[in-house]
């Protein structure tokens, strides 16, 4: 098979070495005798695949102590619903950032569980900026404040975590997670589907301080509680064991790219070389601001609308995968989540100096 280079938004591309992994031991885990599709969620052997997942995601993230990791299931989707349910204890009241697609669908949800104070937001600018932390109305009454670190559809990314008092900082990292350094102490929750830079779909992290968990509201569900799967280990109910063994093995291959502080400085270069071949083209743009530009998905369009067709087919049959833009905004969009080489995106910029040429 030829070599193509998939820039999906999610599920998106997974290490090579990953999948060659996973292949040879697809019949017989580490000569168990079973794959780990077939293998008890209690037995010897999974348990010691979990241990090593959450020790690994520990370890990358430097999650402090007195942080809960949760594996769950029901992606970051279901998890807008949960949090509200789980840590708004006895306020009425929460803040939301809406700075694209995501944001906006979690604070949409949220009003179906307390008042929402939309603390800012950039449907103004068509989500092209992030507002200035300045200008925010920031409610100190509120149970949290969320945000998306990184919008997958629009192309914004947050270059730094927003100060807000004392508020418990929720953040929903499913496309930025382990792309980049943080400091989860800033953070009340973080969550994240694991579908992008993670593994495959299936898994949903949730990291949650302490403080935060056993407000859950009367009569939530014990599977969608956090202090249930706390004290179940995220396994109330059977998780979703292959998927947990893929996570982990791109956890380790994450570490033998010298963690996140590694893979940060291979997709600043990534980001950069792709923006700049679009910044200096008569036929390309990006219409986000600069200092918000996304490192993970980069939204771009063509000068002439009547190509774009054009040039997606071309890319298709070079072997560049899923470009097509998010069907609320058309365009084109590149997802250069962690593991995506730098020689593919190389690739693309080569092929979009060629198109650009000849048409």
């Amino acid at each position: 098979m030829s070599k193509v280079y998939n820039f999906s938004a999610g599920p998106s591309m997974l290490p090579e070495s990953v999948l060659k992994q996973a292949q040879a031991e697809m019949l017989d885990w580490q000569g168990s005798g079973m794959s780990v599709m077939e293998m008890s969620h209690r037995g010897a052997e999974f348990m010691g695949i979990a241990e090593t997942l959450h020790n690994d995601l520990r370890e990358l993230m430097a999650i402090p102590d007195n942080y809960k990791l949760l594996f769950l299931q029901g992606g970051a989707t279901a998890q807008f619903s949960f949090i509200p349910a789980n840590i708004l204890g006895d306020k009425t009241k929460a803040c939301y950032v809406n700075t694209g697609a995501w944001s906006g669908k979690a604070l949409e949800v949220a009003k179906s569980y307390c008042d929402v104070v939309v603390s800012a937001s950039a449907e103004a600018n068509n989500f092209t900026a992030i507002p200035n932390s300045s200008t925010w109305n920031i409610d100190q009454q509120a149970a949290y404040l969320h945000y998306t670190p990184n919008e997958t559809i629009h192309g914004l990314e947050f270059a730094n975590v927003p100060e807000v008092g004392n508020l418990p900082l929720v953040a929903d990292m499913s496309s930025n997670i382990l792309s980049r350094q943080i400091d989860v102490s800033k953070f009340g929750l973080i969550y994240a589907g694991s579908q992008k830079n993670m593994g495959p779909a299936g898994v949903t992290v949730v990291i949650v301080r302490e403080d935060l968990i056993g407000k859950a509201q009367s009569g939530l569900p014990d599977v969608f509680n956090y202090q249930q799967q706390v004290e179940h280990e995220s396994m109330l109910n059977t998780p979703a064991t292959y998927s947990w063994y893929l996570v982990g093995l791109v956890l380790q291959w994450l570490k033998a790219q010298g963690g996140i502080a590694g893979i940060e400085q291979v997709n600043q270069r990534k980001a950069q070389n792709l923006y700049a071949a679009i910044d200096r083209s008569d036929l390309y743009s990006n219409p986000v601001a600069i200092a918000d530009r996304s490192r993970m998905n980069v939204p771009f369009i063509l000068a002439d609308k009547g190509l774009e067709s054009v040039f997606l087919k071309a890319a298709q049959e070079q072997g560049f995968l899923a470009l097509k833009g998010h069907r609320l905004l058309g365009g084109m969009r590149a997802s250069l989540y962690n593991a995506m080489p730098e020689s593919g995106v190389e690739a693309l910029v080569q092929f979009m100096a060629e198109f650009e040429r000849t048409h």
